[in-house]
């Protein structure tokens, strides 16, 4: 893809040579980085740009400087910017839009987060509608004011200046470049302990030591108006932490990040199942709280026991044991430090014994959330009984900075607290399955067929006969085999260099049944194609013991030709040694998955002239039933198996011909009744057919890949990483001894196809129309 500039930059003529290299760079890192809506975005983006000035600084600026931002906080982010750009236009000049631009790559790497980015915008808009003299200085010393303020403590500091300088512009000016005493003063009131964006890799890594796995942690600066700042907390399966932790009394920030990010890895990691928040008070929830906080520690501290003297440290400060507290908060400290060392005690027998039966709970139930619920709601009641309950606030006010607000914990409807958001599950519920007798079939069901959507499913465990006596049960007559239960793989984030662990769900769905016939018909649609391939059933054949004749050495006599060297032997002549035979036993040990990709896009005309509108999927559809005309008669084991993807969540995966089945006319009408439909998530497809293959006895395994295009989803816009975690399944798989070899329709794929699968692991059908000649060629080659 590429642009022409001259449409967007005025002048860009006058000067090419100086800046056409550089904009050119840009573009295509741009490109490589963006999804397609990155670019268009991106494309809008500098269309704006150039309709904001007519000095090309700030187009040049956008160009260059927009590809590192999205590379730091996502390209989402590019719409905001512009937008920005677009209000301050009106407020001040061009040169200072320019050094706004320029500077948003190195608030974007020190924020650390697309949504403090666009706080950070929305100050700079403020700022600029109080002091607009105020913003150049201060853009000048971004890298300064950033390295040691969060974005809460910038937005206080710069407010200060405005209110301090409000009629005095050379004060402005001097205080936003911090050359007066005031600015650096205000600056170091405002700088906090220990900043995020310095230690997330650190942070990462040590929760990877702990768990062995990923977890993803963003920065939240919700402390515009307090120096406390926000509680940590979990919000669709990621951790989010303040952006600064302050020294808290003897314990470090540092220490505070460690012991904030394993209590919320613990909640993740020990959480099996929401709490219902139905007709709980608030009092009632934090009390609950307080013991699901000490059940996911003790669970912790039972597999890291190291981590009991991280978070006992919190309960050793003065500010856990001032006695200013409120009485109720600091019975609930007194029982939290209770539960976090077992054989403390509690202050009354009452409260000793809501502890000790607790542990007792969880230590025979560990992931039983109803024993932090009943627990919580016993420990309400003992101190409502003795002291008046104060509000809410107050009871939030615990002064143990390390735990988060518990909003991952509680279910606040009927339905799971993970459906709030589709982008992180599946919209269809999964059924439940009730094993019933036969007459609670007869007496309850009102329909003995089931669909696989059906929110409950009645399975019977003998026979279930109609009423009329027709001597054929149900089973028999519409029975359905049992679907497996979905599986969940891990996907490599490229960009995090982390495998994110059971990130998608393959879920296998019953093949739909076509017309049988229109597979039978395949072979004689490509007769000139089936005569070579019967040629290639004879020669891959195997032909079990075969002798071969004229060795020195062998298993077995050649009496020919030991009678023949006797014969020369009697005569005086040289006699040829070779009288051996060699026995050989030709077989084939080889199990096959010939992977199809059944995504939207095959259902495209091959050529939109054809008056007969024969699509891509048919084409694939007869090269698979020549292949598979082939293997059965070579004797192989193989599967036929498709895939299509809507999100993680959701990848399709069909199961057409099954290793144990026959190809007979059941395994043809699935294949004929394939249709195109969704995406291609390419990654947890192999690795899923990789699976299946392992379940199989054989010396070589082969995976088929046909596709027409690169691996792509409705819920993954960077064209990379899809990619990289396809060429990941890839290497998995041949590390486990299992041969991919990929066919692709994409007669521009060599370069993505290369970078997957290997370069002499791939081949590329040019015309598409030749798919059904190729494969099997290329099967022969393979497995010859």
């Amino acid at each position: 893809m590429t642009i022409d500039f001259h449409e967007y930059v005025a002048g860009l003529a006058n000067d090419a040579a100086q800046h056409r290299e550089a904009l050119e760079s840009a573009w295509q890192e741009a490109t490589r980085i963006m999804s397609p809506r990155g670019i268009e975005n991106y494309r809008e983006g500098i269309r704006a740009m150039s309709s904001v000035s007519r000095d090309p600084d700030l187009v040049l600026t956008f160009v260059e400087e927009m590809p590192e931002i999205a590379r730091e906080v996502g390209e989402d982010v590019i719409p905001d910017v512009v937008s920005a750009v677009m209000k301050l236009a009106s407020h001040t000049s061009g040169a200072v839009l320019t050094l706004l631009v320029a500077n948003l790559p190195l608030a974007a790497r020190r924020l650390g987060d697309a949504d403090v980015l666009r706080g950070f915008l929305s100050l700079v808009h403020q700022l600029v509608g109080k002091a607009p003299r105020a913003l150049r200085p201060m853009l000048a010393n971004l890298d300064e004011l950033l390295g040691k303020l969060t974005l809460g403590g910038l937005r206080r500091w710069a407010l200060w200046g405005v209110s301090a300088h409000q009629r005095d512009v050379e004060g402005q000016v001097a205080y936003f470049g911090l050359e007066s005493e005031t600015a650096r003063a205000v600056l170091q009131k405002e700088r906090r302990g220990t900043l995020f964006v310095d230690n997330q890799r650190k942070l990462n890594a040590y929760l990877r030591a702990l768990w062995g796995r990923a977890f993803y942690m963003r920065p939240t600066s919700l402390d515009y108006e307090t120096r406390e700042g926000v509680k940590p907390y979990i919000e669709h399966y990621q951790v989010h932490v303040p952006d600064a932790y302050d020294d808290f009394h003897d314990v470090g920030g540092m220490l505070a990040y460690r012991a904030a990010a394993a209590h919320c890895a613990a909640h993740l990691v020990y959480t099996r199942s929401s709490l219902s928040a139905g007709q709980l008070a608030p009092a009632q929830m934090r009390m609950v709280e307080l013991f699901e906080d000490a059940r996911v520690e003790y669970l912790a501290m039972g597999d890291f026991p190291g981590l009991g003297k991280l978070w006992r440290q919190f309960f050793d400060t003065p500010a856990a044991n001032d006695e200013q507290l409120h009485p109720v908060v600091t019975k609930m400290i007194g029982m939290a430090r209770c539960l976090l060392d077992a054989g403390r005690r509690g202050g009354s027998p009452a409260v000793d014994g809501i502890a000790k039966t607790f542990l007792r709970q969880i230590a025979n139930s560990p992931f039983d959330g109803g024993a932090s619920y009943r627990a919580g709601l016993a420990f309400h009641e003992e101190l409502s009984s003795q002291l008046p309950m104060p509000g809410v606030r107050v009871l939030e006010a615990m002064p143990l900075p390390y735990r988060d607000d518990n909003r991952f914990v509680w279910a606040f409807d009927e339905t799971d607290r993970l459906n709030e958001d589709s982008d992180f599950l599946p919209a269809r519920r999964p059924s439940v399955r009730r094993y019933v007798s036969a007459v609670e079939m007869a007496n309850e069901v009102d329909c003995e067929l089931a669909g696989d959507d059906a929110q409950e499913i009645w399975v019977c465990a003998t026979e279930f006969f109609p009423y009329e006596d027709e001597g054929v049960s149900y089973n028999a007559k519409w029975g359905v085999e049992r679907l497996p239960d979905p599986r969940h793989y891990p996907e490599w984030d490229y960009q995090a260099q982390l495998f994110r662990p059971d990130w998608t769900c393959v879920v296998e769905h019953r093949p739909v049944r076509g017309d049988p016939q229109v597979m039978a018909r395949v072979v004689e649609r490509h007769r000139s194609v089936a005569s070579r391939i019967r040629r290639l059933i004879d020669a891959l054949q195997p032909r079990g013991i075969v002798r071969h004749r004229g060795y020195e050495e062998g298993e077995e006599l050649d009496l020919n030709a030991a009678v023949g060297a006797m014969i020369d032997i009697r005569r005086g002549v040289m006699p040829d040694t070779r009288i051996s035979v060699r026995v050989t036993r030709q077989v084939r040990d080889l199990a096959t998955v010939l992977l199809l990709d059944l995504s939207e896009s095959t259902n495209d005309p091959i050529d939109k002239s054809d008056p007969d509108g024969h699509k891509i999927g048919d084409v694939i559809r007869d090269a698979a039933g020549l292949l598979s005309w082939a293997m059965d008669a070579i004797g192989d084991q193989f599967a036929v198996h498709a895939f299509a993807s809507e999100g993680r969540h959701d990848v399709r995966y069909l199961r057409l011909k099954d290793f144990d089945q026959r190809y007979d006319d059941e395994a043809r009408a699935r294949i004929a009744g394939t249709q195109g439909a969704l995406s291609t998530r390419m990654g947890a497809a192999l690795r899923h057919a990789g699976w299946h293959l392992s379940n199989r006895d054989a010396t070589n395994r082969l995976v088929l890949l046909v596709t027409d295009g690169a691996p792509a989803d409705i819920d993954e816009r960077d064209p990379r990483y899809l990619r990289d975690d396809a060429r990941k399944a890839v290497e998995e798989l041949a590390a486990r001894g299992i041969a991919v070899f990929c066919l692709s329709l994409d007669k521009d794929a060599d370069p993505y196809v290369a970078r997957i699968f290997g370069e002499s692991r791939y081949g590329v059908v040019d015309r598409v129309d030749r798919l059904p000649e190729r494969l099997p060629a290329v099967f022969a080659s393979l497995t010859g």
